[in-house]
């Protein structure tokens, strides 16, 4: 595992590269399931929970409600925020979708009547 210099124990990117590991084997597997989430949609999101999580993490580090080690960050930062911050967004907008889009069944791709296609049809035959 990946030590900070001078430092003992994991930096924030090894433990960031664990879970985005699993995130990507979970796209992937959407992917090559021909399942695959609408990636365009997914990139909006992304852009909003990015923004969102870069001025509420600003926030909550200014007011001393978390901090990190810094022996163990890369030292970039948004803000005051440090980059490695960022990767637990990417996570979520990327393995929510990718799960929600692997695990729904066949079913979820048929198209199911609607009440007003119902209604059109008796309609059509009462005509």
């Amino acid at each position: 595992m990946a030590c900070a210099k001078g430092g003992t124990g994991v930096t924030y990117w090894a433990l960031n590269a664990i879970f985005l590991a699993v995130v990507a084997a979970v796209a992937l597997a959407a992917i090559v399931a021909r399942r695959a989430p609408r990636w365009a949609s997914v990139a909006v999101a992304l852009a909003v929970v990015l923004l969102m999580t870069a001025v509420f993490d600003n926030i909550m580090i200014g007011v001393g409600l978390v901090g990190y080690d810094e022996a163990k960050i890369s030292g970039g930062f948004i803000g005051i925020a440090p980059l490695e911050d960022f990767a637990y967004a990417v996570a979520a907008v990327v393995l929510l979708p990718s799960l929600w889009a692997l695990l729904r069944g066949r079913r979820a791709f048929e198209r199911r009547p609607r009440a007003t296609d119902a209604h059109q049809k008796k309609g059509a035959e009462s005509a």
